[in-house]
């Protein structure tokens, strides 16, 4: 293994951090700005899931790579109704008690780690499939954190831990390339594990932010993500 993927790996980190201290540090937020950040995210998510991640992963593992993405999703969404069923990816509004906080922070943990290893494993596969991964990856990171931030502050925490939470998902992040690299047997599944943790990300989680609202703007950025997925599919050579 080169150093590519943790390197990789550690900017998507960052990327939680940064979205935690946005909300941390800022009194008010766009609520456009917001959803048009999550549609974006949401139209290059489902591009990259099903139009690489899931079909390399059948390619490389059969059914195997088929039952580690219901898994996956599966994973996600007894995690968030389990653990946390009032997370969402939006701005949190309304006062929350700190055993939802860290219920939500729990639930996401699993999700980071599967981002590691989403990273990883398309990286071991080739450059450009790692590199939309890692792009597909990032965009909902910011939104991410600051979604966990957000939740933290609304339960009564201060700023230095709201940001402490962004922290913990960008090291679970790293947790899950370093484990992908030492475990064979996951780097085997890897794909497809985060084929339908991507795919529930991006369209349970973050569809629904914005899918509702009589508002041009995030179905605009929706399909502008998608456009970008293409775009960017042409520069990596796939």
């Amino acid at each position: 293994m080169t150093h590519t993927p943790a390197i990789y790996a550690l900017v998507a980190a960052a990327a939680n951090v940064v979205g935690a201290l946005v909300v941390a540090w800022r009194a008010r937020w766009s609520t456009r700005a917001l959803d048009a950040m999550i549609a974006f995210a949401a139209g290059f998510m489902i591009c990259v899931c099903l139009t690489d991640i899931f079909p390399e992963a059948i390619a490389r593992s059969g059914a195997r790579g088929a039952m580690a993405a219901l898994a996956g999703y599966l994973a996600v969404h007894l995690t968030q109704h389990m653990l946390a069923p009032h997370f969402h990816f939006g701005e949190e509004t309304h006062e929350v008690t700190e055993v939802v906080s860290m219920s939500a922070l729990a639930g996401l943990l699993l999700h980071t780690f599967v981002d590691g290893v989403a990273i990883a494993s398309a990286f071991h596969v080739s450059l450009g499939l790692g590199t939309l991964v890692f792009v597909a990856i990032v965009l909902h990171k910011l939104p991410e954190g600051f979604a966990i931030a957000s939740l933290f502050l609304a339960a009564g925490a201060g700023r230095a831990r709201a940001v402490q939470a962004g922290l913990a998902l960008g090291i679970c992040t790293m947790a899950g390339v370093v484990v992908t690299d030492a475990a064979p047997s996951l780097d085997a599944i890897g794909l497809g594990l985060s084929a339908g943790v991507t795919l529930y990300v991006a369209a349970s989680n973050l569809v629904p932010e914005f899918q509702g609202k009589h508002d041009w703007r995030p179905q605009l950025a929706f399909v502008s993500g998608c456009v970008l997925y293409f775009a960017s599919r042409m520069i990596v050579g796939m």
